[in-house]
Formats: C-alpha cells, structure tokens, sequence
C-alpha cells in the first residue's frame, strides 16, 4: 500500500477536526493550578493548568474573561470549564476557557507569599540596604546557565554597548532541586574572591516552579549580605521573584540587565561631545563677555588719561599745604601780638617803670621792705633806684 504524503497543515487541521466531534472535548471541566500567567493588553489571558505531573496551555479571551470576578495569579487553584482544541499554526492542543472559578492557592504560592512576609518585616527589602551599581564597571559577572539563550543576549547586549566590558560566566543551575545552594555558594565567592564589579542573577521565564530556586531564603540572604552589587533579572517582566525584592535593582529580563549594567559606549561620547560643545560655547560667550568689559573699561577716563586724577591729587594737596603755611603764619602773628600786648601789660606793671619816676625800693639782705615797723635804728638797707642802688643807715 503507497501512502501520498500530506502537508502539517493539513495534519494539524485533521487532528483539530477530530478533537472538534469528541463531544467531551467540547465541554470539560478541569482542575488545577495556575502557571505562567500573561494578563494580555488585548484583554485576553494566557496561562498554564498543571497538577503534580501534567500541564495543558489554556488561554480565556477578554470576551469571557470581563464576567470573572477575581484576577487570576500564578499560584492560584481553579476550575475552568472550556473546550479543548487544536491551536493549528503551532500545532498545540489547549483549553479554550470559557469559565473560570477560584479554588485556593497552591502551596508553593502560600510559601512564596510567606517568606516574602518575614524578608520584608526582617528589612531586607528596604530601598536603604540597595547599593549603588557602578558607572563603569570593568567586569560584569554573570551567575546563569552556561547554555541558553540568556548568557548570549547578555554577552550580545554588553559587548554591543561596550566592547572593552568583561564579562565573567559563573555557571550555575538556574532550577531543580539544589540549584538554591549552587546560586548562593557563587554569590558567595564571587564576593569573597572580588571577581566582578556588579553581578547579574539571571533566567529565562518559567513557572512558579521553575523560578522556585530564586525564591528560597538561602539565596535571598546570600543577596542580601553581598558587597558586590546584584542585578536581578529573572523570569518576564510580570514574573516576580524573591530575589527581585532584595537585589540592588531588578531587570524585567537578561537583556534589560546588561542594559542597565553597561553603559553605551556611543552615548557616552556623544554625551562627551555635546559637553565638549557646551563647554566650547560657554568659553566663547565668556571671551566675548570679557573682551566687552576691556572695550568698556578703556573708554573710561582712567584708562584714557591715567595721570588726570593724580594731577587732580596733586592740586588739592598745593591748595592743602598752601592753607596750611597761610594758618600758620596767622598763628603765629596772632600769637605775636598778644605776646606784644602781655609784655605791654608787664611793663606797665613793671617796678622799673615806677623807679624811673622817681621812687625807689628799700631791701634788706636781698628782701623788700614793706613796713617801717620791721626796721631799727643802725639797721644798714639797700636803696634801689632806677639807675642804680646805695646803702644807707637808719639813724
């Protein structure tokens, strides 16, 4: 028997055809937990159904979903009722959900929810503890799988912005069973042995599972107690970890990490440049600013006739010391002339002037005799007359 060949298409459509006259198909009611949950800006939701050992791709449109009366998480267990089918394109089969119903959290949510409760009271999270990432760092460390997707976008970003940066691959288990170990030992060598300038802790998107290696309290403290600073970047940018809460700053993805880690090369020279240019600019509004200033002050008289106010000065100090001589000369005439009148005034008062009309003074042993009472007979005096002195005897 020859089989003809057919087409994927063809397949995926015959399939889907199938599953469409499955009457239970069309109508199931399922329980499980949500996973990777997407809140579309279309309105639309995407998330996965799993229980202990299975998982289905589930996707409720806006339609159905704006009669829910709660917002669906990651965590959360629930019943949907819907209909299976073919998505054709990826060849994928999923729930088409048409209604939804809260049953509880899952018990990883629970644990998640709980330890981020007590980081949060003990401070971990606090925007006090976040050190600064460097400028320009010199090594970037990356704590990551060696494969995948995520240590290449990180080496293509930074090497783009800055083909000078370092970058140091720690290879770790990024989920699993140990991986929480395995991520806190290299946080804590990589710090003990200073072998990077900031670190990038990074993932690819996943479950609640999956991402579960980030949300153990080992890796948390590690975070925490480095000296070195920490670049979250783990899962999507609605993913949520517990290591995004304690890091020093949190990437919404591996690429956006090494964004934010290395600087762009080409900014930063331009940024030089248009520094460069300002500066430039300034100097030459400051020349000319100065050389206006000199052309204004060169107009002024100081400049143009320099010697004007000494000769001013020079002026005013004749007319000083001319006021001066004139004051002194009168001072002294003045004071010559009262002199003049004082010995006027002496010499009209002087006993020569009464000597010389014909008195005379009467002295014994060199003192004026004023009272007859004081003399005796024999008693030798001086007589002083204005032109000259005898002796004589009282008798």
């Amino acid at each position: 028997m020859k089989y003809e060949p057919i087409t994927v298409t063809y397949l995926n459509k015959y399939i889907k055809d199938k599953i469409a006259q499955d009457e239970y198909l069309n109508n199931v009611l399922v329980k499980g937990e949500i996973s990777n949950f997407k809140n579309h800006y279309t309105g639309h939701l995407y998330f996965t159904l799993k229980d202990d050992t299975s998982l289905i791709k589930c996707i409720m449109f806006k339609s159905s979903a704006q009669n829910l009366k709660f917002m669906p998480k990651d965590g959360m267990k629930i019943m949907v009722f819907g209909t299976v089918s073919v998505f054709e394109r990826d060849g994928v089969y999923q729930i088409y959900v048409k209604a939804m119903q809260e049953e509880g959290m899952g018990n990883l949510y629970k644990a998640y929810e709980e330890l981020k409760l007590n980081l949060e009271k003990e401070g971990l999270f606090d925007s006090k503890y976040k050190k600064k990432i460097p400028y320009m760092p010199k090594i970037i460390g990356v704590l990551t799988s060696q494969t995948g997707s995520v240590i290449r976008d990180i080496i293509n970003v930074s090497t783009r912005r800055n083909p000078n940066v370092y970058i140091r691959l720690f290879p770790v288990p990024v989920q699993g069973e140990g991986a929480a170990k395995k991520i806190a030992e290299a946080i804590q060598y990589m710090n003990e042995k200073k072998l990077a300038d900031v670190l990038i802790l990074a993932r690819g998107g996943g479950s609640l599972e999956d991402l579960w290696p980030f949300n153990e309290e080992i890796v948390a403290r590690q975070i925490f107690a480095s000296q070195i600073p920490i670049i979250s970047a783990v899962g999507h940018e609605t993913d949520f970890t517990i290591a995004d809460f304690v890091a020093d700053l949190r990437a919404p993805t591996p690429s956006a990490a090494a964004e934010l880690a290395v600087p762009d090369v080409e900014e930063i020279e331009l940024k030089i440049q248009s520094y460069k240019n300002r500066l430039k600019q300034s100097l030459r509004k400051k020349l000319e600013l100065m050389k206006l200033k000199y052309e204004k002050c060169m107009t002024t008289r100081a400049f143009k006739e320099p010697l004007q106010d000494i000769n001013e000065q020079y002026v005013r100090l004749d007319m000083i010391i001319k006021n001066m001589q004139n004051n002194i000369i009168n001072k002294v005439k003045d004071s010559r002339n009262k002199a003049i009148n004082l010995i006027e005034k002496l010499d009209t008062l002087s006993p020569l002037k009464t000597l010389a009309r014909g008195y005379c003074i009467a002295q014994t042993e060199g003192k004026i005799i004023k009272s007859s009472k004081k003399l005796k007979t024999n008693d030798i005096i001086e007589l002083k007359f204005s032109d000259g002195n005898i002796s004589t005897k009282i008798i």
